[in-house]
């Protein structure tokens, strides 16, 4: 079993086949998908929630990506605010800082995270992380990591390093602050050296698998459009890292993401106890 922890099915990539892309994942084991809230702003990020409605076996969450942060009012806050109660809804995310593509200013970035850690504190909902540093530079990282210690640690919900792609001392000071930290299959990448050196120490329990797709597809599908049945992939890597099978892998992850996000379905889906 396999469960991918970040996907985003809503985009228009998958407009022509969803509903087979949905079912090869299935086939391949993936039990439950977080369907990512983002959308395209405030305009749609109720999509992760029109998704979990319609497949049972589907999370979603809501926030504001750090592109799209320039977009933010306080209609949206307030729309967040009420979504943030749908039954479905088990995170709020993801929400960060981009400096790659500065889509939006980094001031402004830095305001709507900080506004969306204060409005997920009040839900009770944990944060997954989106943080992207300029080429060559730290600044990103810096800046994310010391506003979550500033304005979230204390909150004790932690959240999801999603992506991961920074180094294992980053890894650790997120671990610190009760951060699950979640490999992507840029971690197959053969220049992926530093993510695979965060993976190999990043403790077993705090570990999470995703696709993010329909970005970053793992070798072997490295180019094509990335869908959750490929985070197979992803487990096979990091199995290979950790001396372990890929089915361990995607026990373990599946059994950290049911604990983690305090869901029930580790009954349901008969994961081995510790």
């Amino acid at each position: 079993m396999f469960i991918d922890s970040h996907a985003h099915l809503d985009g228009k990539q998958f407009d022509t086949d969803r509903e087979q892309v949905i079912a090869r994942a299935r086939e391949a084991g993936v039990t439950n998908i977080l369907a990512i809230g983002n959308g395209d702003g405030p305009v749609n990020f109720d999509c992760g929630i029109q998704l979990a409605e319609k497949y049972d076996f589907m999370y979603a969450s809501i926030g504001i990506h750090p592109h799209e942060a320039r977009l933010a009012d306080q209609a949206a806050f307030d729309r967040m605010a009420q979504l943030a109660r749908h039954p479905k809804v088990i995170a709020w995310g993801e929400i960060g800082l981009d400096y790659h593509y500065d889509h939006s200013p980094r001031d402004t970035q830095r305001q709507v995270f900080a506004k969306q850690m204060e409005l997920a504190a009040a839900a009770r909902l944990p944060i997954v992380i989106h943080c992207r540093p300029s080429d060559g530079s730290d600044n990103a990282w810096e800046d994310c990591l010391r506003l979550i210690h500033e304005q979230w640690a204390a909150k004790g919900l932690g959240g999801v390093l999603h992506c991961f792609t920074g180094t294992w001392e980053q890894a650790r000071r997120g671990l610190d602050m009760g951060f699950m930290i979640s490999f992507a299959g840029n971690v197959t990448f053969p220049k992926a050296e530093q993510i695979r050196d965060a993976a190999r120490q990043v403790p077993l329990d705090r570990m999470l698998i995703e696709t993010d797709c329909p970005y970053l597809a793992p070798i072997p599908y490295r180019g094509k459009r990335n869908e959750p049945a490929f985070v197979r992939e992803t487990a096979g890597k990091l199995g290979e890292l950790r001396g372990l099978s890929r089915e361990e892998v995607g026990e373990i992850t599946s059994r950290n993401f049911y604990n983690f996000f305090k869901l029930t379905e580790m009954v349901e889906n008969k994961v081995p106890a510790q």
